[in-house]
């Protein structure tokens, strides 16, 4: 008897620990949002870009940094819509670390259009160190990098309809995600519940407050709005070519249609005398 028991509640045991496990473990479906460059003609809209340019410089910057961006990019054909000028000036405000110079010494210089967004450390060690060993992601790639899988067959839907936004829709999904744990779960000092975050427990405390950051174009200053200009800004920033692919991909499909058919009335027109 004690031989059959004993796996018996070692089973009972590691089913109800995998149960509880992957009831803490489950996310649920992010909701998916309405974005200007959904689609396949869609486009950025360049005044939300433009605040979440804003949003990320008063918020996110402080954490969080776009190694792979240039200040260039801000006046770039498809980008915020900003002017050369513009751009030379948002360069401007930050300082960035160069040199040796003459004297063989490291100095700080105003930034440039050639040089790209800096992080808010030196280097992942001391990231690490002032989050108690978290490392906040860069936000050069992070809207591609960043999804969700929409599984069978709704994945086979969204090829057909073009469904690009999975990461705007994360970030968005994240920053707005957070709540109070369940009853029975207790968090460590340092961790937030988000019911959108894989596992649910992050390290990052809820960004965003209402009134935190100043619109002077009217837009309401909350923090729902924060969270989806600053998605739709580092969905731009991941795909920053997104309109001219979008462009130079329904001119592919005009000429393959044309060739198609011009394929087809040739063959006609050459096998016409053997029929």
């Amino acid at each position: 008897m004690r031989k059959t028991a004993f796996p018996i509640l070692v089973a009972c045991a590691v089913s109800a620990a995998s149960s509880a496990l992957a009831q803490e473990q489950h996310t649920p479906t992010l909701p998916r949002q309405s974005w200007s460059f959904a689609g396949p003609f869609g486009i950025f809209d360049r005044a939300q870009i433009q605040r979440g340019l804003h949003v990320y410089r008063d918020v996110c910057s402080a954490c969080h940094g776009m190694k792979h961006v240039a200040f260039r990019n801000l006046a770039q054909p498809g980008g915020p819509g900003y002017s050369e000028a513009q751009a030379k000036q948002i360069a401007s405000e930050y300082r960035i670390n160069d040199g040796p110079n003459d004297k063989g010494e490291m100095f700080e210089r105003p930034g440039r259009l050639s040089d790209y967004f800096p992080s808010p450390d030196a280097n992942e060690q001391a990231a690490r160190a002032r989050f108690n060993g978290a490392l906040p992601p860069d936000f050069s790639v992070i809207a591609k990098a960043r999804g969700a899988e929409a599984g069978f067959p709704w994945f086979v839907f969204d090829a057909v309809r073009q469904y690009q936004e999975a990461g705007a829709d994360y970030i968005f999904a994240y920053i707005t995600g957070y709540e109070d744990p369940p009853a029975d779960v207790t968090l460590s000092e340092g961790q937030f519940w988000n019911k959108y975050f894989p596992g649910h427990r992050t390290a990052m405390r809820p960004p965003l407050l209402d009134g935190q950051v100043d619109y002077t174009d009217g837009t309401p200053a909350t923090a729902e709005q924060y969270s989806r200009d600053v998605s739709a800004f580092l969905m731009w920033v991941a795909e920053p070519h997104l309109e001219a692919r979008k462009r130079i991909g329904f001119q592919v499909m005009i000429f393959l249609i044309v060739l198609a058919g011009l394929a087809y009335f040739t063959k006609k027109k050459v096998w016409a005398d053997l029929h």
